[in-house]
C-alpha cells in the first residue's frame, strides 16, 4: 500500500462545523526527521540532558545504540504535525489545553523520521467555544509500533475569554 500523501495546505474547517468532523481522520503529516540537534536543542531549554539523548558515544553502548529523542520532544511535535492538516477558521482564540493520554510504545532514535496520522476523537461545546481531542498516532518510519500516541486537547473560543 503506498504511503499516504500530505496535503500541500491544511484542510479549512469552520469552528462551527467542528463537531461534524468527530470520528474522522484529518489524514496523515509529512515525515520529520529527528536530528541530534533537535535532541540537543530540546535537552538545553527543558534542563534534560541525559545521556541516552546528548551522549552518541555514550548512547552507542546503550540499549538503543544511538541516542534517542526526548517523549516530550516528540509530543512537542503535535502542533507541527496538527497544523499541517487542518486550520481551524473563525476562532479568536485558540489554546492548547492539555492532554489526556500520552504513551511512548517505541524509543525516536536520532536520524529517523516520524509523522503522525490525526483523528478528531471527540468535540464539545463550552462556554464561549468548542473544545475538540485530536488523537495524534506518530508513525515511526520503518517500526512496527507507533513512537507515540497522544490525545490533545484544544479550546477554539469565539472572542476572547474575558474581553467584551
Amino acid at each position: 500500500m503506498p504511503d499516504p500523501v500530505a496535503p500541500t495546505a491544511p484542510t479549512l474547517i469552520d469552528l462551527g462545523d467542528l463537531a461534524s468532523h468527530a470520528g474522522q481522520s484529518l489524514g496523515t503529516s509529512s515525515w520529520r526527521t529527528v536530528s541530534q540537534a533537535d535532541v540537543d536543542t530540546f535537552a538545553r531549554l527543558s534542563g534534560d540532558d541525559q545521556w541516552i539523548h546528548v551522549d552518541p558515544d555514550r548512547a552507542a553502548e546503550g540499549p538503543f545504540g544511538t541516542t534517542i529523542a526526548h517523549g516530550y520532544f516528540t509530543l512537542s511535535l503535535s502542533t507541527l504535525f496538527l497544523y499541517e492538516l487542518v486550520e481551524v477558521t473563525g476562532a479568536a482564540l485558540i489554546l492548547n489545553y492539555g492532554s489526556n493520554r500520552v504513551r511512548y510504545p517505541t524509543p525516536v532514535p536520532v536520524g529517523s523520521r516520524l509523522r503522525a496520522a490525526v483523528e478528531v476523537a471527540d468535540v464539545d461545546a463550552i462556554p464561549g467555544g468548542v473544545q475538540v481531542v485530536y488523537r495524534l498516532t506518530y508513525e515511526l518510519d520503518s517500526a512496527p509500533k507507533p513512537a507515540c500516541v497522544a490525545d490533545i486537547v484544544f479550546r477554539y473560543y469565539t472572542a476572547i475569554p474575558g474581553k467584551a
